[in-house]
């Protein structure tokens, strides 16, 4: 028997609502693999779903059931247009549709990039990814800025390799700046290439799930895919290639315009970096943080912001940047008050002149 006091304290009225998604196939892709889809669905929106052949039976709080419903027919519609669904797919729309609605959905995730190796399609997970990857279609510079884990480096990599298969540049120059993130790699042995190969480690196992490794392995040893370190960038100019750099936060003011300046004729250049996790020496300033006030406003550019709301790793991912954003506040707050106290038990300066005798 329910408490009764737990059924007053509700502030929503319970409802409930039927979905019939019509068709065996349809449901099987809906629900997931062990209704893992749905049990989603429970955690993130309150609501309990049953399923009943190809019904869905929802209850819980009247908006909550609301919701949840025009997210199963969004995704139902996806489905039938093709687009396989899978348990990341439903977090991101449901932030997706809390941010922008039902019909914003098929807008973003409508939209595959890329095929990658395993045959999954690589497409926007959110708002800004899908505006990023528009801005990347659009502009010959665009610079996405934002936490780890928004899809930055790996959107732009997936644009690259479309663009590269469709012919629509000759090759792809992937760069990083060699800077440690508080580890000392110089002890590392080998020559230079395999002393600085650490670094470039994420954008080569970015470009390995956008193709075959065979295949990748083969484009980098003729010169197709080229992986370098940022040093390696001076004095060249890029022509009919489309450049990324990435972790850009650490390069130098003179680094940034450096990359810039290297692009040629029918070129495209994604810079992506983080201004929250800065490795560069106390007192350089970031070139991605430098660009970013300079550059805005010309014809061609375009910068993207993402936030931690578009972060398409684990859930706790995001919730991971929360609470560092809010220790950092934390801290910067605390720094003021305390710099703030001391200017008032400052005493005034005595005066220097002495008083006049009568």
């Amino acid at each position: 028997m329910r408490n009764p006091a737990t059924v007053e304290a509700q502030e929503v009225t319970p409802t409930s609502a039927k979905v019939d998604v019509r068709d065996n196939a349809t449901t099987l892709a809906l629900c997931g693999n062990q209704n893992e889809n749905l049990k989603l669905m429970e955690r993130r929106l309150g609501v309990r779903v049953g399923q009943r052949g190809t019904e869905l039976h929802l209850s819980g709080p009247a908006d909550a059931v609301a919701f949840t419903v025009k997210l199963v027919e969004s995704l139902e519609g996806m489905i039938r247009a093709g687009r396989a669904i899978y348990r990341e797919d439903v977090e991101q729309a449901i932030k997706v549709m809390g941010r922008g609605g039902a019909e914003s959905l098929q807008d973003v995730m409508m939209g595959p990039v890329l095929k990658s190796s395993g045959n999954r399609q690589i497409a926007p997970k959110s708002i800004a990814q899908k505006r990023y990857v528009d801005a990347i279609r659009a502009n010959d510079i665009v610079f996405g800025i934002g936490p780890a884990g928004t899809g930055k480096t790996y959107l732009a990599m997936a644009m690259a390799v479309s663009y590269l298969l469709d012919r629509k540049v000759k090759r792809i120059v992937l760069a990083r700046p060699a800077v440690e993130a508080g580890e000392k790699l110089g002890f590392l042995p080998g020559d230079l290439a395999e002393k600085v190969n650490p670094y470039l480690r994420p954008l080569y196992d970015a470009l390995h799930d956008m193709m075959p490794i065979e295949r990748a392995t083969s484009f980098i040893e003729q010169g197709v895919v080229e992986v370098a370190p940022l040093a390696f960038m001076r004095g060249r100019t890029l022509n009919d290639s489309f450049v990324i750099l990435d972790e850009a936060q650490n390069t130098t003011v003179e680094q940034m315009k450096m990359f810039l300046t290297r692009l040629g004729y029918n070129s495209k250049a994604v810079i992506t970096g983080d201004v929250t996790q800065v490795d560069l020496p106390v007192g350089r300033m970031s070139g991605l943080h430098h660009a970013r006030s300079i550059l805005r406003n010309i014809e061609g550019l375009c910068i993207t912001e993402f936030t931690e709301v578009d972060v398409v790793r684990h859930p706790l991912v995001q919730e991971v940047i929360r609470a560092y954003d809010r220790f950092d506040a934390a801290q910067q707050a605390a720094k003021a008050l305390k710099q703030a106290e001391q200017t008032a038990e400052t005493p005034a300066p005595a005066s220097s002149g002495e008083p006049s005798s009568s």
